[in-house]
């Protein structure tokens, strides 16, 4: 990894770049993560278009579980979000014709694929709807809520902190 991400505290090896595009303004994707041990930590982009983005924080016995940060990218702005192991990843798409790349520590493994519904109440997310639906996939709509999940995640002494600006 590039000294200048360590500097930042990211100290991991990306292995696979993924790509996701979305039409519709509105479309949810998460909340995704995989489990142990291919668990992967990734870092987000949007290269298209302006998403909303959010991790979640399911580490077990963490001080701050369940709870989530959010951040706003879009082409036009280049931010990136870094999203730790142990972190479920979501977003939602506030412009039509969303392209997102994302960065993961480990392959994708099926059998580890995990997932928080994305409307959980212990989790709270204010999703930037407008007043209208969102738009999910069959499996977004059928996961689990934070109560019904056990985490694989061990906390590792690090709380959620806010993000810098």
């Amino acid at each position: 990894m590039d000294r200048k991400w360590r500097d930042f505290g990211v100290d991991v090896s990306f292995v696979q770049d993924n790509h996701s595009y979305s039409k519709p303004v509105g479309t949810i994707r998460g909340i995704h993560f995989q489990n142990p041990p291919h668990a992967q930590a990734k870092l987000v982009r949007c290269t298209r278009g302006r998403i909303m983005d959010y991790a979640i924080d399911l580490r077990a016995g963490s001080p701050t579980y369940g709870q989530h940060v959010g951040a706003e990218l879009s082409a036009e702005n280049g931010d990136q979000l870094f999203i730790p192991v142990g972190f479920g990843h979501a977003f939602i798409t506030l412009e039509p014709d969303c392209e997102v790349i994302y960065k993961v520590s480990d392959y994708y493994a099926p059998e580890c694929d995990g997932g928080v519904r994305w409307d959980c109440p212990d989790i709270g997310i204010d999703w930037p709807l407008g007043g209208n639906q969102p738009l999910l996939s069959p499996k977004d709509a059928a996961l689990p809520v934070l109560a019904d999940f056990v985490s694989g995640f061990a906390y590792d002494g690090h709380p959620l902190e806010p993000l810098a600006d």
